[in-house]
C-alpha cells in the first residue's frame, strides 16, 4: 500500500461499488503531496514515527491544513472567488490537543448520529471492489466483518449513534439480511448497553409479487424493531415512488401504503451515485412526499452523481435538463416542499466525494441548505465502504460557505448551529433518539483522541464478536465468521 493511502484525509478517488470515482484532479494530488510533506515534518517535531504521527489527531489536521493551503493557492493563482473553506491554524499539526478540538470538536460537542452504515457478511463478489477490502485481512471478505464495523465505527470516530443500512442485493444468502443486522445491533447492546444501533428493513418491491412483498413488509416490521425502511428503486429492475413511468410496474404506491401500513413512517431511498441509471432520480420525491405528508423521505446521497460537477441551482433550467442534486432540489419544489417539509437529504458518500473539492461541496450543501433548511439534512457516511468515517466528521466540522458564495448564490451560512444539527439532532428528532452522551465504550482521554487509518492494519478490537457469540449462543453467527481470532 502506497504513501498516499496512508494518510488519514483520505482525497483519493474511490468508490462503493455503485458508481464510477471521478479521477483524481491537480488540487487533490497537490493536498496529498503537502500533506506527505508536512507528516515527514511534523513527526520529527514531535519526536514520533510517522505511523504514529499519521494516525494521529495531529495527522488529521495537518491533512486538512494541505487540503485548506492547496485550495486557497490555487482561487489565488485563478483569481477565483473561493466557495468553500476549512476553518484550521496551520499551527495545530504542532500541538496535539489543539489539534484534537479541531478533529474531534471541543468538549461538549454534540455526538455524531450516523444514518447509513453497512457492514457484510458471506461476502462474495459484492464489496470486492471498495477500499475497505484493503485492511489487510488475508481474505478480504472479513474486511467487511460485523467486527470491523463496530471498530471503525464506534472505536476509531465520534460516532456514537449508527443505523444499519441495508444493500442492494437480492441474494440468498444475503451479505447484510436482518439477522446480521440484529447480530450488530445485539453487539453494540452488549458493549454498551444504551440502545444507540437502529436497523432497517430492505424492501424489495419489483421482486416477487407486490402481494407478497407487502405481506413480507408487515411480518418483518412486527418480528423486528425497524427504524426505517430502505429501499433501490434503480435495483434491481427500475421502478418509481410515484408510479409516474407507463414502463415500469405500477408497485410505488403499493409500497409506501404497506409503508404505513407497518408502523414505520421513514422511507430511506437511494436516489443518485447510479452511473446515470434513470431509476435513481430523484424526481419522484417530489410527488410522492407531497401525496405521502404522514411519512417522512430521507433521500440517501441526496441525487448526486459522480462525474457531474455541481454547480449553482438554474431555476430556470428545464427539469429534463438537471443532474445530480438539482433533481431533488427541482423535484421537491415543483411539489411544494420547502424547508422544514417531510423530504430529507442523507450525505453518505457525497460527502466523502466532494469534500476535497471545496468549492464544489460549497454548492452541495448550500444548495441543500436554502431548499430543505438546517433541519432536513442528515448526516451520513456510506461506512464502512471508506474505512474510518472520522476524516469525513473532522473535514465537516471544520469546512464552512464563503460570504462570497453565501452572498451570490443565497446560501446560508454554514454555523457551528447548523453543523450540530446536520451532525446529530436532526437524527435524533427524526429517529426519537434520546442522544447517549459518550462514545462507547468509554476510553482514557489519551485513547479517545487518538484516530486510527483503517487503512493501517488489523482493528483494535478483533474477535470481539467472536467472543460475544460464544457467551451468546442464541445468536447465530454466519458461517464464514471465525470464531478463533
Amino acid at each position: 500500500m502506497d504513501d498516499d493511502e496512508r494518510l488519514p484525509l483520505k482525497l483519493w478517488p474511490c468508490s462503493n461499488g455503485e458508481y464510477l470515482p471521478s479521477p483524481l484532479d491537480d488540487l487533490r494530488r497537490e493536498a496529498m503531496r503537502r500533506a506527505r510533506d508536512a507528516a515527514d515534518i511534523h513527526a520529527r517535531r514531535h519526536g514520533w514515527s510517522r505511523r504514529r504521527f499519521l494516525t494521529s489527531a495531529a495527522g488529521m489536521a495537518a491533512g486538512l491544513v494541505a487540503l485548506e493551503g492547496a485550495a486557497a493557492d490555487r482561487a489565488r493563482a485563478t483569481g477565483r472567488e473561493r466557495g468553500g473553506r476549512f476553518r484550521v491554524d496551520p499551527a495545530v499539526a504542532r500541538d496535539q490537543d489543539a489539534a484534537c478540538e479541531v478533529v474531534h470538536g471541543p468538549v461538549g460537542t454534540a455526538p455524531v448520529i450516523d444514518v447509513q452504515t453497512h457492514f457484510l457478511e458471506n461476502v462474495e463478489t459484492f464489496g470486492a471492489g471498495f477500499p475497505q477490502a484493503g485492511c489487510g485481512e488475508d481474505d478480504p471478505g472479513d474486511c467487511f466483518s460485523v467486527d470491523h464495523w463496530y471498530d471503525l465505527v464506534f472505536n476509531q470516530s465520534d460516532t456514537a449513534v449508527a443505523v444499519i443500512s441495508a444493500v442492494p442485493v437480492v441474494a440468498d444468502p444475503d451479505p447484510l439480511s436482518i439477522d446480521a443486522m440484529e447480530r450488530g445491533r445485539a453487539l453494540a447492546d452488549e458493549l454498551c448497553g444504551d440502545g444507540r444501533v437502529l436497523v432497517q428493513g430492505h424492501a424489495v418491491p419489483d421482486v416477487g409479487p407486490i402481494e407478497a412483498v407487502e405481506a413480507s413488509m408487515l411480518e418483518l416490521a412486527s418480528t423486528h424493531a425497524l427504524a426505517a425502511w430502505k429501499a433501490y428503486t434503480h435495483a434491481p429492475t427500475g421502478w418509481a415512488l410515484d408510479d409516474h413511468d407507463p414502463s415500469a410496474a405500477p408497485i410505488g404506491q403499493r409500497f409506501i401504503e404497506a409503508v404505513r401500513a407497518s408502523g414505520v413512517p421513514i422511507v430511506a431511498v437511494h436516489k443518485g451515485l447510479s452511473g446515470g441509471n434513470r431509476w435513481a432520480s430523484p424526481s419522484d420525491i417530489g410527488p410522492a412526499a407531497a401525496a405521502h405528508p404522514d411519512l417522512a423521505f430521507c433521500v440517501y446521497h441526496s441525487g448526486y452523481e459522480s462525474g457531474t460537477p455541481e454547480r449553482a441551482y438554474d431555476a430556470d433550467q428545464e427539469a429534463s435538463a438537471l443532474t445530480g442534486v438539482d433533481r431533488l432540489v427541482r423535484s421537491a419544489a415543483d411539489a411544494g416542499i420547502g424547508p422544514g417539509g417531510n423530504v430529507y437529504a442523507e450525505l453518505g458518500s457525497t460527502w466523502r466525494i466532494v469534500m476535497g473539492n471545496p468549492d464544489e461541496a460549497a454548492h452541495v450543501l448550500g444548495k441543500l441548505l436554502a431548499a430543505f433548511g438546517p433541519d432536513r439534512i442528515l448526516w451520513g457516511t456510506d461506512s464502512i465502504w471508506y474505512g474510518s468515517p472520522q476524516d469525513q466528521i473532522a473535514a465537516f466540522r471544520t469546512f464552512e460557505i464563503t460570504p462570497s458564495f453565501q452572498e451570490q448564490y443565497g446560501y446560508p451560512a454554514l454555523t457551528d448551529d447548523v453543523k450540530a444539527r446536520i451532525l446529530s439532532h436532526n437524527a435524533a428528532a427524526l429517529y426519537g433518539i434520546d442522544v447517549p452522551s459518550r462514545r462507547c465504550p468509554p476510553v482514557g482521554e489519551e485513547e479517545s483522541r487518538s484516530l486510527a487509518n483503517a487503512t493501517l492494519g488489523p482493528v483494535s478490537r478483533r474477535g470481539v464478536m467472536s467472543t460475544f457469540l460464544r457467551e451468546h449462543p442464541w445468536m447465530t453467527a454466519p458461517a464464514r465468521m471465525s470464531t478463533d481470532h
